[in-house]
Parts: structure tokens; sequence; C-alpha cells
């Protein structure tokens, strides 16, 4: 089956959603209930390609019993932790059951705000107008490197995470450095070990927990704390937010045991030397930057909605009529950006855009919002 682009001069979607990950297709799943007539779009060429994209040996923290989306178990046994390529299927297959209306190879150059209060897209293929628009483009957006991987010695091979597959991807046996302290850097770090020495630069130390604590998982006593669903505007959400994320599972004390050399923080580099806080050195062949992720919110042409290089918002309304954000990090709570957890978000944005269209449509002549679902016609497809 085979979609033609929209013309700009078609009637306006009810909802665009810009990104097809796991934020845009729970809330694909409300719209869909209620009949909206929306479209969902993603830059990538196949639903999940950021979780194919990730290291071959990755698996999810939480119990495939804490990563399903709404309406769709996650087809693994409960206490098992699916891979990133069973996650990447899960997704695809999620959009595949509801019918879910997706148009793939569609990044967004350009979103802007029209004089009558819609929303222009524009993409490769089709210039796209909506009622509304929701950001579901996530967090992971642009690798992170710090300038001073320009003093590397060119002879050194670097990549950033994002671009690490596995041991085989590093040239030689000689000596890795890995820096970052988070759960990407910990993961790598332990991985090469097994292979090669590996040096771990880390500034700042996360919590660290193991997987399992008194024999079950750890996401069974957050989840049972409350852990998840902590609001973000309160003291106890402002406290745990401001400690970062916490490292699940791997330990630096187990890296030391596995002859890790950890460092402190990564001050400067010169040819082949590292120097690090503490003033020690060492010699390196290959550097994996687990450094983290920036926001691209370039293409959002909305006067006021991003400050700073991030989308200022309430619960993911922002200040601009019918524009939303969903699946960004403490979004309402922690769980927020979490496979198992961001349905919750996505319902209630669902009812809040619902009900702004209620209230706009009740004021305004002509036909009422989902009075015909057009997208619900549209398969997973590239751009005709």
């Amino acid at each position: 089956m085979h979609h033609t682009p929209a013309p700009a001069d078609r009637e306006p979607l009810d909802v665009l959603v810009v990104g097809a990950g796991q934020a845009g297709l729970a809330l694909g799943h409300h719209l869909a209930r209620r009949g909206a007539d929306f479209l969902l779009v993603d830059g990538a060429p196949e639903i999940g390609a950021s979780w194919r994209r990730r290291w071959d040996s990755l698996r999810l923290f939480s119990p495939a019993r804490y990563d399903s989306l709404p309406g769709l178990p996650f087809p693994a046994p409960a206490d098992t932790h699916p891979g990133k390529d069973d996650v990447a299927d899960y997704l695809a297959g999620y959009a595949a059951h509801f019918a879910l209306p997706v148009r793939l190879d569609s990044p967004v150059s350009r979103l802007q705000r029209e004089p009558d209060g819609t929303f222009t897209a524009t993409t490769p293929t089709a210039t796209l107008r909506a009622q509304q628009v929701v950001v579901a483009t996530g967090p992971f957006q642009t690798p992170h490197v710090p300038v001073l991987a320009d003093q590397l010695d060119p002879d050194v091979p670097q990549l950033h995470s994002a671009d690490y597959r596995n041991p085989a991807g590093l040239p030689g046996a000689g000596r890795v450095l890995v820096v970052g302290g988070a759960n990407s850097g910990l993961q790598i770090a332990a991985e090469l070990a097994a292979t090669r020495p590996v040096t771990l630069a880390v500034g700042t130390r996360p919590a660290e927990l193991p997987q399992r604590i008194a024999g079950r998982d750890l996401f069974t006593w957050l989840d049972a704390a409350g852990f998840f669903t902590v609001p973000a505007h309160t003291r106890l959400g402002r406290r745990l937010r401001a400690r970062g994320d916490l490292v699940i599972g791997t330990r630096t004390r187990d890296l030391r045991r596995r002859g890790v050399d950890l460092r402190p923080r990564l001050t400067g580099v010169t040819g082949r030397t590292a120097r690090f806080a503490n003033g020690t050195t060492v010699d390196v062949d290959a550097v994996v930057w687990a450094t983290g992720y920036r926001s691209d919110h370039s293409w959002l042409d909305v006067p006021g909605v991003v400050v700073d290089g991030q989308v200022r918002h309430d619960a993911g309304v922002t200040a601009v009529p019918g524009l939303h954000v969903l699946g960004l990090p403490w979004q309402t709570c922690r769980g927020s950006a979490l496979l198992g957890f961001v349905g919750a978000d996505a319902a209630a944005l669902d009812d809040r855009m619902a009900n702004d269209r209620t209230a706009t449509d009740a004021h305004r002549p002509g036909p009422q919002a989902g009075a015909g679902r057009r997208g619900a016609a549209v398969p997973v497809t590239a751009p005709a």
C-alpha cells in the first residue's frame, strides 16, 4: 500500500506527531481510539531505528513486565530483560498491530505557526498542516563529544557511544579510554575489558545499584516504592532529578576487579596522552565518548518555545496553544521517558488535547474534530 504526500492546501490534520518512537506510538494509540485525524512522521527509515543502532549487547534494565506501551504487552517472559533489537521489533509490531499512520524517511526541517493558529511542518516530500502538534522526538538527538577530542592524535580512533557496536569495531588490542560514568560508559567499559586494557574516566559519579536486591529485580522494589511516579514538581522530585540517573547493574567496584583502570574526570588530551583531574596521565590507543546527547530543536521555528536549547513546557503543554511535547525526562514524573511508563503521560496529554479542541470547536463553525480519521488508512510507509 502507498500513501501520496498530502498537499499543502488540504484540510489540516487534527494532530501531527513528530517522532514515531515509544512516545509518539503511545500517543498514536490514544489518538486512534478517539478517532482523531492524525499522522506520525519520523526521519528514520524504519520504526525502532534508534534502538537498532545501539551497541549489540545492550539490554534493558527494566524487566519485560515494565516495558509495555498501552494496549499491547511486551512479548517476552515477565522477568526477562529484553535486548535492543527486541525493543525495536516490539515498536514496529506495535505500529502494525494498531495500524497507526506513520510516514517514515520524513524529518521535519521546519515547524511554524500560521496566523490562523494552525501549524505547518515542512518535510522533504510534503508540507503538512495540523491544528495541534506534538513533538515526540525524545531526549537523545545529537551525540555530544567534548571539544578536547580535537586534541587527540589523528591516528587514535575515537567514536561516540552512539556509534559503538562491539569490541570488534575498535582496531587492535591496545588500551581504550572510555569517557563517561553513566550506564553507557560503565557497560561499554565492562564489555571491552574482556579483550583489552581499559581506562574509565568518571567525573561525577551517579548512585549505583545492583540489578537484583534480596532475590528480586530492582525495578520491583522501585515500583513498589512509587519511584517512577514521583511528580516532577514536588520537593522529592526536584531532589531526585538533581541527583541524575541511577547506574544499574554495572558497578565501578566490579569493574576494578575486572582490571579496569578507574580515573577521575578527563581534563585534557595531547596526542595519545590523556590527563585527568588528579594529575595522572595515560597513553591510549582508542577512545569511546560515552558523554551523552544534546537536544536539537533548531527546526522548531515557533517563537518563545525553545529557551536555552530546551522546550519550555508544563507537563508537556507549551505556552503556544496547540503545541505540545511528549517523552522528555521528568516531563511529569521520574518515569516519563521510560518505555513502560510513557503511556501514562500520553493518555493525560491526549485528554488535554481533546478537551482543548472541544473548547476551540465550540467557538467556531465547521466540521468537528475527529469527523473523519483520514490518517487511519495510512500504513507504515516511506514517502511515496
